[in-house]
């Protein structure tokens, strides 16, 4: 069968109503759909849309306006940066994530490569990399160069293969933990803040029972919306404080105003010795894509019926278009540290949806929200923030890990990679508990025996050393200062 066959998708496809049931409709479009890797992809003829795509669009919207206000407001607070600017950047980091990487990329050049989102696990290192001497642009261009060799060079799909279901089950379980738990300290904060810490433990209930219910009737694809309306709904009629305060507007779109030496991020043009301050920032940050980029792919794996492969999340396209997004948005302006886009591939994964009709959705709410100004504030709501990131991402994944290690030695591998993640981060957990895995230590033994010398220890072992070093010159080693602060 030729290729413009089997991508006939027109062909292929039938109304809803001819099939039993809903879930049986949905299965069926992931089975005949061929995307087309780097060509035109369009609708009706390679995909349609259907109302699920909102859920992963609407999860996309509310985690990119956070996040990214997230990782903005973090380079901005040492800089001496107004929230004013902080707001003015999201807007434009939504634009350009919305036009042109999620409805041009995703949508229709490669809808194998997941969204391009923000890196949050980077966030807490920000604050480090502005004391160190780092610029914005030059974090983002060596990010992009590093993740585009990687991606070009299929690095990224070679340690994925090289992470057993263990390691990878540990590591969603780890990430989901963390993430529940970390939402559920803010809400809490938040509600203490104006002595309702009531309200806080009534949402989480419900939003609990609310899923429960949910998944009973197995329509989980809605917790999303449905958890973060009735948060909302809840936290208002308790008298939860809530005002809209961003007003419509368009954000300064002139790189030049945002790269001046008096406006914008008033630092100028970056120097060679920017570079230098950012280059372990850098190499980290691809580092950690692999795992996040792998957990995704495993999630969607899991999450969609037999044999759909081919509209599977490729890792290696998902790292060239996350490069590419990340070099544009900092020459542009922009302060994101991109990675793969979770609060879309997750819930996209839930819904039974493929990667490109919710991309073009996503893409349309980021542009809505940047140029209204209103949904911003509503998305980063509290009561609908943490409802919608617990229901729709953390929970999720830590069910997806819990199913990874449900058989054979996976149980192993994925305490280690818990506790190792705990005692470091989770980068070095995965590195650590993958070489401890590949070598025979842990986990499976015939899996270990069937891996060859490289597979075993060459890539794992550099991958472990190249890791630690960066880690230990940045001082993310527990009572171990760092070895660039010797130079300073």
């Amino acid at each position: 069968m030729s290729y413009e066959q089997s991508s006939d998708y027109a062909s292929q496809s039938q109304p809803a109503t001819a099939f039993a049931s809903r879930a049986d409709y949905l299965d069926h479009e992931l089975s005949i759909m061929s995307p087309r890797r780097w060509r035109p992809n369009l609708p009706l003829r390679d995909y349609r849309f259907e109302f699920e795509d909102l859920v992963p669009g609407m999860a996309a919207t509310i985690g990119k306006i956070v996040m990214v206000a997230a990782v903005v407001g973090a380079f901005a607070a040492p800089l001496g940066l107004s929230s004013d600017f902080v707001i003015e950047n999201v807007r434009f980091e939504l634009l350009i994530a919305g036009v042109l990487f999620a409805i041009l990329v995703s949508g229709f050049i490669n809808p194998t490569a997941n969204l391009a989102g923000t890196h949050g696990p980077l966030l807490p290192l920000v604050p480090i990399i502005v004391a160190s001497g780092g610029h914005p642009m030059a974090l983002g261009l060596l990010i992009g160069l590093f993740g585009l060799l990687l991606g070009i060079t299929r690095g990224g799909s070679i340690l994925a293969k090289l992470t057993s279901n263990g390691v990878c089950g540990g590591l969603l379980l780890y990430l989901g933990f963390i993430g529940i738990t970390g939402q559920v300290k803010k809400l809490f904060a938040w509600a203490e803040g104006f002595d309702m810490g009531y309200l806080a433990f009534v949402v989480l209930i419900v939003t609990i029972v609310l899923y429960a219910w949910l998944e009973h009737i197995k329509k989980r694809w809605l917790a999303i919306p449905l958890g973060a309306g009735v948060a909302a709904v809840l936290a208002l009629a308790m008298g939860a404080p809530f005002e809209f305060t961003t007003a419509p507007g368009v954000p300064n779109l002139n790189p030049a105003y945002w790269w001046g030496e008096s406006t914008g991020w008033q630092l100028g043009l970056p120097g060679w010795s920017h570079f230098v301050a950012v280059l372990p920032f850098a190499v980290l940050a691809v580092a950690m894509w692999s795992p996040d980029f792998l957990g995704h792919q495993v999630f969607q794996k899991i999450s969609y019926p037999k044999k759909t492969q081919k509209v599977q999340m490729n890792i290696d396209d998902t790292m060239i278009a996350a490069s590419t997004r990340q070099a544009v948005g900092s020459m542009l302006g922009g302060g994101n540290i991109a990675s793969s886009w979770g609060t879309y591939i997750i819930p996209a994964s839930i819904a039974r949806r493929p990667i490109p009709a919710g991309a073009v959705v996503t893409g349309v709410l980021c542009v809505i929200a940047a140029l209204w100004g209103y949904p911003m504030d509503l998305a980063v709501w509290p009561p609908v923030l943490s409802v919608a990131l617990i229901v729709g991402v953390f929970l999720p994944l830590m069910e997806a890990g819990m199913q990874m290690t449900r058989e054979g030695k996976t149980t192993q591998s994925a305490a280690l990679v818990v506790v190792s993640s705990v005692l470091v981060n989770p980068v070095f957990g995965w590195s650590f508990t993958m070489l401890l895995d590949n070598i025979g230590m842990v986990g499976c033994k015939d899996r270990a025996s069937e891996l060859g010398k490289t597979g075993r220890w060459i890539i794992p072992g550099i991958t472990f050393v190249v890791l630690c070093t960066v880690m230990a010159i940045i001082g993310m080693f527990p009572g171990i200062p760092a070895i660039i602060s010797t130079f300073n």
